[in-house]
């Protein structure tokens, strides 16, 4: 796939604004920056970026708020670029709507590779029919999930799990499977991923009569999708990664 589309850097930092115009310019992305939070969310209202980076450590608000109030409308994705390395600030950031986590300081390759996998989620298609499963209804050309003819907000990694998860109906996934097909490779151990995803899901699905089955057992996920019902066995399925 030809790398193009526009990004949004949000990041305070000269330095690090400049490595990455440098770098995304020269393979083929059109570049806009912002150094604070505020100044990101207006360019993101003003533009059609393919992908947004943004940095959690921000002068005027933490970049988890900007995170979340982009959220509310932006549905591309959203790639973190932070310092911050621990492991309750990449759940956090995740949790909060993020679909991908790089820590400062970075290696180029890595980030490109990232970013061109999160693009690409986003944009694929597919031409097979829509997916019914009582109430719920996914759309993969559209990219939409309804359930009782009421639109689903789904972040574009959100989308893609449920759709791998519909697809498979009835048979056994390994998360590392899921997490390869969703995120790509390299990522067959970051269970974490897979745990807040399932989670936020699961809580937008479960505003509306549930659809889905989900189980787990030594790791092991067991997807049946199944009339207008939701099986609390994705509990221990969260418990258990």
């Amino acid at each position: 796939m030809t790398n193009s589309g526009d990004i949004l850097i949000i990041d305070d930092e000269v330095q690090i604004r400049r490595l990455l115009d440098i770098t995304l310019s020269a393979n083929g992305y059109k570049i806009s920056e912002a150094s604070t939070g505020k100044e990101g969310l207006a360019l993101a209202a003003l533009g059609k970026f393919v992908l947004i980076i943004l940095d959690l450590g921000l002068p005027d608000s933490d970049g988890l708020e900007i995170l979340k109030k982009l959220r509310d409308w932006y549905q591309k994705p959203i790639l973190i670029l932070s310092v911050r390395n621990s492991e309750e600030d990449i759940i956090k950031a995740l949790d909060s709507g993020a679909n991908d986590y790089l820590t400062k300081p970075f290696r180029t390759g890595e980030l490109l590779a990232r970013i061109r996998v999160a693009i690409r989620q986003s944009q694929e298609v597919s031409n097979g029919p829509i997916m019914e499963f009582g109430s719920l209804k996914i759309d993969s050309a559209n990219h939409t999930v309804h359930k009782n003819e009421e639109l689903i907000k789904l972040t574009s990694t959100e989308f893609s799990l449920l759709a791998l998860l519909a697809k498979n109906e009835g048979r056994v996934l390994t998360h590392q499977y899921i997490l390869k097909e969703v995120w790509g490779v390299g990522y067959q151990e970051q269970t974490q991923y897979l745990r807040v995803f399932m989670a936020s899901c699961a809580k937008k699905l479960k505003t509306t009569p549930q659809d889905l089955f989900c189980s787990i057992q030594n790791l092991v996920l067991v997807i049946v999708l199944e009339g207008s019902r939701f099986n609390s066995f994705i509990e221990r399925f969260l418990s258990n990664l």
